[in-house]
């Protein structure tokens, strides 16, 4: 099947038109190649032998692209999973997952540097954060396995942001949006040359947004799921001499928002037992209340009483590039970041209260609230603070007659905790204040305040070397190997407080109580109680070391046409999360990934690009999510593990194409057609002393893996009016973007399992150069028919007998106008 659509896909390249985002729009009018970055040199994009989508910031404008969410919504294979909301999302790449603590199966680049890792119970850091995506050159999404030239080794592949450099032109613009639920931005850039040699570029964005979700409890925020960040970046260029380059980047951004909401949506009213008994009815009885107000999929109802998530990064980075011959150039880059997050949020998305048969009929508790899972800071303390420096050398030259480029270096990866990541976590509790550990338990011994406190240190280290041999003008092999070493520490001494009807603090123990017990009572054990938390420290360190590699076959009939055929080798580091008792550590996981695949290119009356391949990923030892379910009396209500499942296969097609048929016109398409199956998998045995009753995998044997649509497809056309340029440049666009349903869970875990199908539809209308101006207008529809659709579940319907999901974005609609200023 997959040799059928190959050498179809040949035939394609070299008969029909289309590529990417392969042409881009020229100065004069006319088109000119995209420059990529995705072997860490300067290619043509259609030169590549890797599977990319490409964006340049015009691009990502007109399709109003500001989150990682709207990112994959128009880049084939591209996912991502936004459990906890779009700024904590991860991406996902032809069926490689990446769950809560894992690391990136998609690495995060920005400048040639990884994304600032962070930490906490809900994953953060790794990724693309608020405000990364203005005054870009453009975002390559970089397909399949990145082990061998890129920082860190991922299975899935590579997002690479290029922030625009400093130029020798006094130049800039500022530009005010507006828009539905009360969104405005304003950005602007300033771009100054200050000598000949000595460059300078600044850039703020700012945006609000209103959020669309509507909170109906009374408590806490009223709206979720809103906007409110400020990113700025500064740049500064200087040619030292004339083969001697120093790029110093300094970014920060600050996110402050209500956080990302929940919406239940289904309950199990025949549960008795174990924790489900207390919070399915509770769930019952919201969802009856949901209907009595006639509430659609954009409202909520939930009782955290100060719901907020702050995300504040900061990051300097120091290229210095030195051009030492004609066949070598020394590449040195250097940068530290820190990454803080405080947040309070609703695992759960409840507002639930007391009622019978929760309580005898009569008792003073009904009509109490408690929640679910709620988390929240500690006083002033952050859920997450980590610091990463990075240290990178790299040589890279070429033979004096040009048939050998090459590539070596070092990479230094050291990422340390800023102290303890603290928080709080309320299970089956009433909290007037979580932060400060003011809460009841209105449900007797089934509620606790569980209070994390982790460090996490990171040490990745690797080697590497990659060449392309042109054995004459029409055959190339490209080979390159890297050896990574991967050390992971993490200190942990989590405690459980315990509190009466009252308030009234009755203990603390250690939250693996199954260490640290006391003699037996009743034939029982009895957890020791705790003075200090330190009391609870556990140590866990891990280390993996692998070799990946890929070696690549190219054939270039003319400069128009590339086949290639490859073989790559892929891994992914272990981990750890303390929280999951006994089920702390995971291991690595490895892929062998073969792609065929072909790029084109034509000219003349109509011209454009037509990119394929086709590959086939042998997936073992894969890092999956599992639902852990709670035993009753445990203290824990349940959580969510990693497990490495047993053996994965991944197939799949990807096209992309350009068109220019006629003047004035374009077409961008992509599709991807993804069929995955996880062939085997084998959960740990739980002891008889665990905490958790049942290990639910979140993928089944046989059946698809998460975040896997089949198909993908995307279609952009926009035209450009034949106006005089007295008038200016107006141009009208519309995209359709197609993704297939997906599972995000199983049916052991949730009825709720498949995520359905979405079809959305955006419009743009540019106005560049209005009346000879340097004035842009832009107007902008996401979403236009308004679809209400879920992208992700809660997979808690077998541990809670209830089952949420949070829904994507209404129609989004605004107007954009810009003032260039400069030569």
């Amino acid at each position: 099947m997959i040799l059928r659509a190959s050498v179809a896909g040949f035939a394609l390249a070299v008969s029909i038109v289309g590529s990417n985002q392969a042409l881009a729009q020229a100065e004069d009018g006319g088109e000119s190649p995209i420059i990529v970055t995705a072997r860490r040199l300067e290619e043509r994009l259609q030169d590549v032998p890797i599977s990319i989508t490409v964006f340049d910031q015009e691009q990502l404008d007109k399709r109003n692209i500001v989150n990682p969410m709207d990112l994959a919504t128009y880049t084939p294979s591209l996912s991502t999973y936004q459990r906890f909301g779009p700024e904590k999302g991860f991406f996902l790449l032809r069926g490689f997952t990446q769950e809560n603590s894992t690391a990136p199966s998609v690495g995060v680049y920005f400048a040639d540097v990884a994304a600032p890792r962070g930490g906490g119970g809900t994953g953060s850091g790794n990724g693309a954060g608020a405000g990364d995506f203005f005054d870009l050159q453009n975002v390559q999404v970089l397909k399949g396995p990145q082990g061998t030239l890129f920082g860190r080794n991922t299975t899935g592949g590579a997002v690479l942001l290029t922030p625009r450099k400093p130029t020798s032109r006094l130049e800039g613009y500022i530009e005010g949006s507006a828009g539905n639920y009360d969104m405005w931005r304003v950005q602007g850039v300033l771009n100054v040359p200050l000598a000949d040699t000595f460059h300078v570029r600044l850039g703020i964005d700012r945006q609000t947004r209103r959020g669309y979700m509507h909170n109906h409890s009374g408590i806490g925020p009223e709206y979720y799921n809103n906007v409110d960040y400020t990113a700025m970046r500064l740049g500064v260029l200087a040619d030292l001499t004339p083969d001697l380059e120093n790029y110093m980047l300094f970014r920060y951004s600050n996110s402050d928002t209500n956080g990302y909401a929940g919406r239940i949506t289904l309950c199990n009213p025949l549960v008795t037992t174990g924790r489900a008994a207390l919070t399915a009815p509770a769930a019952c009885a919201q969802i009856a209340r949901q209907n009595a107000r006639g509430d659609g999929l954009l409202d909520v109802e939930i009782n955290n009483p100060n719901g907020f998530q702050k995300i504040r990064q900061w990051q300097a980075i120091n290229t210095t590039t030195w051009r030492a011959s004609d066949t070598l150039t020394i590449k040195n880059i250097v940068s530290y970041a820190e990454f803080r997050e405080r947040a309070s949020f609703g695992l759960g998305g409840d507002n639930f209260t007391l009622a019978p048969p929760m309580v005898p009929a009569g008792s003073p508790l009904i009509g109490t609230r408690f929640m679910y899972a709620t988390i929240s800071p500690r006083g002033s303390q952050d859920n997450s603070r980590q610091s990463t420096f990075v240290e990178e050398l790299q040589f890279q030259g070429q033979s004096a007659d040009g048939k050998l480029s090459w590539q070596a270096g070092a990479y230094l990866e050291v990422s340390r905790p800023l102290g303890f990541s603290v928080g709080y976590t309320a299970n089956l509790l009433n909290c007037i204040d979580i932060s400060a550990a003011h809460c009841f338990n209105p449900l007797g011994a089934a509620g606790s305040l569980t209070q994390p406190m982790t460090k996490d240190y990171f040490n990745n280290k690797g080697v590497y070397a990659q060449g392309t041999y042109k054995f004459s003008d029409l055959f190339a092999v490209t080979a390159g190997i890297r050896y990574s070493i991967d050390h992971m520490r993490g200190v942990g001494q989590t405690t459980r407080i315990l509190f009466d009807a009252a308030g009234n603090q009755t203990g603390r123990v250690c939250f693996d109580t199954f260490r640290f017990q006391g003699p037996p009572v009743n034939g029982n054990p009895t957890p020791l109680p705790v003075i200090d938390p330190a009391q609870c420290r556990n140590e866990i360190r891990i280390k993996s070391e692998k070799p990946t590699w890929l070696i690549d076959l190219e054939f270039t009939p003319t400069d128009d046409l590339l086949f290639y055929a490859k073989y790559a080798r892929g891994y992914r580091q272990g981990g750890m999360f303390f929280n999951n008792i006994g089920l702390e550590t995971w291991q690595p996981e490895k892929v062998d990934t073969y792609e065929i695949g072909s790029k084109a290119s034509f000219h003349g009356t109509v011209s454009g690009n037509f990119n394929i391949a086709a590959f086939y990923n042998d997936f073992r030892n894969q890092q999956l999510a599992a639902n852990l379910v709670g035993r009753a009396n445990s203290g824990v209500v349940g959580a969510l593990g990693i497990v490495n499942a047993g053996k994965s296969r991944i197939w799949g097609v990807e096209a992309e194409g350009s068109l220019l048929p006629v003047e004035g016109l374009r077409l961008d398409f992509g599709y991807s057609y993804l069929n995955t199956k996880l062939i085997s998998i084998t959960p740990p045995t739980l002891p008889d002393t665990s905490p958790y009753a049942l290990i639910l995998p979140g993928a089944n044997a046989g059946a698809d893996l998460n975040y896997a649509p089949h198909n993908k497809f995307t279609v952009t056309g926009t035209y450009r009016l034949p106006l005089s340029s007295d008038i200016g440049e107006i141009s009208l666009g519309a995209t359709y973007a197609h993704t297939g349903a997906q599972n995000a869970a199983t049916p052991q875990t949730s009825p709720l399992y498949r995520l359905p199908a979405t079809d959305l539809v955006n419009l743009n209308l540019d106005w560049k150069g209005v009346a000879a101006l340097p004035v842009d207008i832009a107007v902008f529809v996401t979403n236009l028919t308004d679809k209400r659709y879920p992208v992700s579940i809660g997979a808690q319907y077998a541990s809670a007998g209830y089952e949420l999901i949070q829904v994507g974005p209404p129609r989004m609609w605004g107007l954009r106008l810009r003032y260039n200023f400069g030569e």
